[in-house]
């Protein structure tokens, strides 16, 4: 799963969206996201004492400005699916996907 960092639902807060998940360090999302040409953060983001009193080493980011579109969030939020499900299959050995043989399973570039 994905865990947000901040404020809560219908809480005030800035246009950005630190965040941490159960299987995939920041570091590697951030690597995948950016393959599939999805650019995030990932990191300390200055912020240490915070990472460690909420029991994390490091965060991804994601930051949004004025010239970001909803087409852009809802591609996040695919390609973020999309990798997550990736590493997903791979804790259950499954490299397939959801254990058929699916043409339009995400395959990283690399």
């Amino acid at each position: 799963g994905v865990t947000v960092l901040g404020p809560g639902p219908g809480e005030e807060r800035a246009a950005l969206c630190a965040f941490v998940t159960d299987s995939v360090h920041p570091s590697d999302l951030s690597t995948f996201l950016d393959v599939e040409g999805v650019a995030i953060r990932a990191g300390h983001h200055c912020c240490q004492p915070l990472h460690r009193a909420l029991g994390h080493s490091h965060s991804a980011r994601a930051s949004l400005y004025f010239y970001n579109t909803r087409e852009d969030v809802d591609r996040f939020v695919e390609v973020l699916e999309d990798t997550l499900r990736f590493f997903g299959s791979l804790e259950k050995g499954d490299e397939g996907g959801e254990g058929g043989d699916d043409g339009d399973a995400f395959v990283p570039l690399f």
